[in-house]
């Protein structure tokens, strides 16, 4: 019966390769021995992780749970950002409090079932006398899920919206303050705009920041407003997709002040790279952000899966391996930087506690069936055991029945080779 607590997660292989056994204290682990070595007390609370890899558990820093799920409803146009977001308006018009919190489940449970026991979702204030419907859905959701996977909550506004209806939002229990000011017309003013309104609430922001190849560069502005805030304030860069194009010098330049401001920046592989390039049919941009000038300056540098099969991305398995195996991929990241920034590094631009193998840590794991690393990320399998705060939260076996190969008779074989 799940959730049940852990004391021993014994013969786990870790990512660097080593086996061994982890020691949990409620949430916190408490110590790691060579593999067959840690005192069992209740063997009910021993997990036996052979032939699986033992990882910090994924944390996803950019989801979009309210608009989840919805492609197929939708039927939206194919591959183009401003038809998307003209459609999901469209549809959201229908949408009640109910139709919101039902997806917005699946989608997080997904997500748990495949490992992430963290997640920050963006969600729309909607348009007309109803704005609230996605907000009360993702906050009684939140208090739902307590215990299971923790959620944090960001103000996502039209541009234009006024700062009331905003602040509203943040009244109803949202956690940070948000919006995408590269589709205003003056970019530069709503980035003003919004972080003023974090500001007055004393409360950490999450952008959507330059979702574009060409075009303004706000961030820089972004970086000289925040600099001076408080340390324990949130301030996130999601997307940054502009940071790609932009010549070594003035990237160089950017990225400096990103990192002295203390924003952290957040990847998006699977959307961006479905949405971004399409005008450009010879030498196709990426669509990500700086991946690889980001993490040799010491920036803080996340990765997640954004929208999962709505208008935006018509795909996605709600896994951070799926995340993972773009980032080695398209982001030319090697194994371990990839995981990294599907966990850790999104702990990272979350202020959270760092999660894994390590004494100290947070509990949070996921084992995933593999022989390494690699191998895990590659084949994905769904045999995974996820733990959250110390106690087992999903599990998942999956059973394969293939067809034998006949034996070729003797005879045929006669002359072969």
């Amino acid at each position: 019966m799940l959730p049940h607590p852990v004391s021993v997660l014994r013969g786990a292989t870790l990512a660097d390769g080593r086996t061994a056994d982890v020691v949990l204290n409620g949430d916190t682990v408490a110590g790691v021995l060579p593999a067959g070595t840690a005192t069992v007390t209740d063997a009910a609370s021993l997990v036996d992780l052979d032939g699986y890899v033992l990882l910090p558990a994924a944390a996803e820093p950019h989801a979009h749970l309210d608009k989840a799920l919805t492609w197929d409803v939708i039927n939206p146009p194919f591959g183009d950002l401003a038809a998307a977001i003209e459609s999901f308006h469209g549809f959201q018009e229908r949408l009640t409090e109910d139709d919101i919190y039902d997806r917005a489940r699946d989608a997080a449970l997904k997500l748990l079932r495949t490992g992430t026991t963290a997640i920050r979702s963006h969600v729309n204030l909607l348009p007309g006398d109803r704005p609230y419907r996605g907000v009360d859905a993702l906050v009684r959701l939140r208090d739902d899920l307590a215990g299971l996977v923790d959620l944090e909550l960001v103000a996502l506004p039209p541009v234009g919206m006024d700062d009331a209806t905003i602040e509203g939002a943040l009244d109803r229990g949202l956690d940070l303050a948000g919006g995408a000011p590269h589709l205003a017309d003056d970019a530069h003013d709503e980035t003003r705009r919004l972080l003023a309104i974090a500001e007055r609430r004393g409360i950490g922001v999450d952008l959507h920041t330059d979702e574009a190849l060409d075009g303004p560069v706000t961030m820089r502005e972004f970086a000289r407003i925040v600099r001076d805030w408080p340390e324990h304030l949130v301030r996130t860069a999601g997307h940054s997709v502009r940071l790609g194009t932009l010549q070594e010098d003035e990237l160089a330049e950017v990225i400096a002040e990103l990192v002295a401001a203390g924003i952290g920046i957040v990847s998006l592989p699977i959307t961006n790279l479905y949405l971004q390039g399409r005008q450009h049919p010879v030498a196709t941009p990426r669509g990500l952000t700086a991946l690889r000038p980001l993490i040799d300056a010491g920036a803080v540098v996340g990765a997640g899966a954004d929208n999962v099969r709505d208008p935006f991305n018509p795909l996605g398995r709600s896994d951070a391996l799926e995340t993972a195996a773009l980032l080695v991929i398209a982001g030319h990241l090697r194994l371990e930087e990839a995981w990294h920034l599907v966990s850790n590094g999104a702990r990272d631009v979350m202020r959270m506690p760092r999660a894994g193998a390590e004494p100290g840590a947070a509990a949070e794991f996921v084992a995933v069936r593999g022989e390494s690393l690699g191998a895990v990320i590659a084949e994905a399998s769904a045999d995974r055991i996820v733990i959250h705060s110390g106690r087992v939260v999903a599990r998942s076996t999956v059973q394969y029945q293939i067809a034998e190969p006949a034996p070729l008779p003797a005879a045929t074989l006669i002359g072969k080779g």
